[in-house]
Parts: structure tokens; sequence; C-alpha cells
């Protein structure tokens, strides 16, 4: 197992030193490698999503090793499908990553979604049907949640609100209320970007 692990990680290692080279995405526009780019990755991605699946049932069924394997090749595939994502669109900061997640969460929930359980409907699959709607609703939540914390990143409200509210560390769990959290927590000195507001639900 270690052997192999080994052999991955000199594969991946070439592959980014390789590719870290290559081609521009600019001169990827409109090729057949940049298709076979996308599908490659929509590939790698949906086989680390169902390895993942498969490790859970593996370790129901009562199959530990099995488990382990499936979800060592489940980082594998991820780590493939970064690669492919990062030749064929790249990533940006954090800015810029919000913005594209909302864009994607928006088109689900205006056009995918709705088309789906149209179409759904029409064959007959109205669970199925119903399905899409519901899920349709959630994604327009996360589509309001990502375009919330664009606006918090480009008014640099992250950290720091007009009021006092509470935060809280992440690593050590020290709490304050202040307007502004703290640059370094005073107990575990981790950075401020450990901190977040403290919502209470219970």
């Amino acid at each position: 197992m270690k052997k192999g692990r080994l052999m991955f990680a000199g594969i991946h290692m070439f592959l980014c030193m390789y590719f870290s080279k290559g081609e521009s995405i600019m001169e990827l526009k409109g090729s057949q490698t940049e298709k076979n780019l996308w599908a490659a990755f929509a590939g790698e991605s949906e086989a680390h999503t169902k390895y993942l699946y498969y490790a859970s049932q593996a370790k129901k069924d009562g199959y530990v090793q099995i488990s382990d394997i499936f979800n060592e090749t489940a980082v594998n595939e991820k780590a493939h499908a970064k690669i492919w994502f990062k030749l064929v669109a790249g990533i940006g900061d954090t800015k810029a990553n919000l913005a594209a997640a909302a864009a994607g969460e928006n088109e689900e929930w205006t056009s995918m979604y709705p088309e789906f359980a149209r179409v759904a409907r029409e064959e007959g699959f109205d669970k199925i049907a119903r399905l899409f709607d519901a899920v349709g609703k959630i994604e327009q939540r996360h589509d309001t949640r990502y375009r919330i914390l664009l606006e918090n990143v480009e008014e640099g409200r992250v950290f720091k609100r007009d009021e006092k509210i509470i935060w809280q560390c992440l690593n050590c769990g020290y709490v304050c209320e202040s307007p502004q959290a703290p640059m370094k927590c005073p107990v575990c000195e981790h950075p401020q970007s450990f901190f977040q507001q403290v919502v209470q639900n219970y």
C-alpha cells in the first residue's frame, strides 16, 4: 500500500511540474483538448464522489480494508480532477471563486433544475420532479449565501462589523465580544482567519 502511495505521489508531482510549464488556458479555448479536459475533470470528480459512497458501504458491510482502499482511491481521483480543472479553468482568489460559485448555483436553481423538473413531470416521474424542485430551492439558498459572502469580502466585513458581536476562535474556542475579530487569538495565537461570528441556534 505504501509503495502505491509513493508511486502516485511521484506521478502527481511529475504531472504538476509538467503542466505548470504547458499551454495556457487561452490557447486551449475551442480545442478538442479543452473538451477532453472538461470530460476528464467530470469523470474524475464523479469517480471521487462514487468511491466515497462505496467506501461507506464497504465499511457497513464489514470490509474495512476495502473501505480504506476506496477512500484512498477517492483522494487520488480528487487530485487528478484538480490537475485537469487547473488546466482548463484555473483556480482564482476567494473573491473570484465566490462569484463563480454564485453564478453556478444561480444557473442551477433558475434554469437547470426547473427544466429537469418539467421534463420529469412530462415523463410521469412526479417524485423525481419534486426532488428536482426541492434541490433547486437549496441551490437558491447557496446562491444567496455565496453572494452575501462575496459582498462581505469586497467590503472588508468578513472579520469586522459595525456593532459588537461575539467572535469565536475555531481552533481553541476562545470567544470575545467586539466589532472586529482579534488579529491573533490571545489563547492559542492562531491568526484572525480562524475566527468566525458566533450564531446560537439552541
